[in-house]
Parts: C-alpha cells; structure tokens; sequence
C-alpha cells in the first residue's frame, strides 16, 4: 500500500473520531457555560485572574465584594494594593494577584479608554494576561473565536482523548486548534472542563460513565 494513501486513511479516520467526539460533546453538555460569576467583560477578565490556582467556587465567593468595592477598571486602577490583597487572600498567590489586577486595570484606562480591548493581540499586553486568559475573556466576554481555552481540565482530557502529546498550553492549543472547526473553540474548552470536573478527573476517571470511552485511548489502555 502507498504511504501517502495509508497516512490519508488515517487521518480521515481521525477526523471521523474528533466529529463523533463533537457531536457526543455537544449531546452530554448542550448548555455548557464559563462558570464564573459576571456581569460584564471587565469582572470577567478580574474573575479569571483570580482564578489562577483556585477553585471557580472560591472566586464566585469572592468577586461580589470585590466588584462592590472596585465596580470599574477606573477604581481598580487606584486600588490599595495592601487592602486588595486583604480581600483575594482567600483565592491564594495573593500579592501577584493583585499587583496583576491594578496593573491590568491601569492598562485598561490609560491605554484603551477605560474598556477591555476586544483583541488577543491588545490584552495579552495587559500585566497577568496570558492566551488562556485573554481566551476566556473573549470568547466568554465578548463572543470572538480567538482560540480554545486551556486549562489543567483541557489539557488533560485532550492528552486523554489522543488529541496532543505536548505539555506546554501554547502548543496544546495550536494542536486542538488544527483539528477542532472554528466553530466549536468556544464550546470546546466549557464542554472539556464540564467533562472534567464530574467524570474525567485527574485521579480516579469513571470511565464506565464516560461518553467517550471507546473513542478514548486512555480508557481503552488505562481503565478496566
């Protein structure tokens, strides 16, 4: 058999798999939405700053006070850094946090009018904003494809399901981006991390009761 014939096969082959691991996505989590609580692209960005190394719950538990007290990008830009780190303590790496959090405020006024920049190129500019971050805002916060968000849970399930053997999340993200129609980049990464956290965990995966079984190297390998 040709080569170049047998390497097309299996990538339809692969194609075929990736669908059908859409199309079962889409089906489990219909409604798959950012967990994180707010009310406009500006809490949003504060939120998944603070969700670094922290539980979406701890930082909903957060943000509402917090949005009480700096309600813009003007007033967080002002903020007392010792009084803000008092009230992220909780979400841990609370220094860095909240040096981030004014820096990227006082970008937001003093480069872009006070609003947060509707592109991957400007935020990636702000202080604590990296792909993933600035992914979540603007797919999330905006609605604009800009690429998939990877987290511990993505990045984890896409090494699980075959879809990337690399480490580093930049790299992961152009391997996900290559198979996964630009269409469901959003959706992707919210239906992953919904997988994730209530049946692919990182410690004991249930993948008796995964929808992705048999279309999953890990579960064919790795589980009884």
């Amino acid at each position: 058999m040709c080569p170049q014939k047998s390497a097309t096969k299996r990538e339809v082959k692969e194609e075929h798999r990736v669908a059908e691991i859409l199309r079962r996505l889409d089906r489990e989590y219909p409604d798959a939405q950012c967990a994180l609580h707010f009310e406009n692209p500006y809490q949003l960005l504060v939120a998944t700053i603070l969700s670094a190394q922290c539980t979406d719950t701890r930082v909903n538990m957060v943000t509402p006070q917090l949005f009480t007290r700096y309600p813009t990008p003007e007033d967080l830009a002002q903020a007392d850094e010792k009084k803000l780190q008092e009230l992220i303590r909780s979400t841990g790496f609370f220094r860095n946090k909240a040096k981030n959090l004014v820096g990227a405020a006082q970008g937001i006024v003093a480069e872009f009018e006070g609003k947060v920049p509707e592109s991957m190129e400007k935020m990636v500019e702000l202080p604590g904003v990296a792909r993933k971050t600035a992914n979540v805002v603007l797919g999330t916060g905006f609605g604009i494809t800009s690429g998939i968000v990877v987290d511990t849970h993505v990045k984890r399930l896409s090494h699980r399901l075959g879809m990337t053997t690399h480490k580093d999340p930049n790299k992961i993200e152009q391997d996900l981006m290559g198979q996964i129609p630009e269409h469901h980049w959003i959706g992707f990464s919210h239906q992953l991390i919904h997988h994730g956290r209530r049946i692919c965990k990182s410690r004991r995966p249930r993948c008796e009761a995964c929808v992705l079984a048999n279309l999953c190297p890990y579960c064919q390998s790795e589980c009884p």
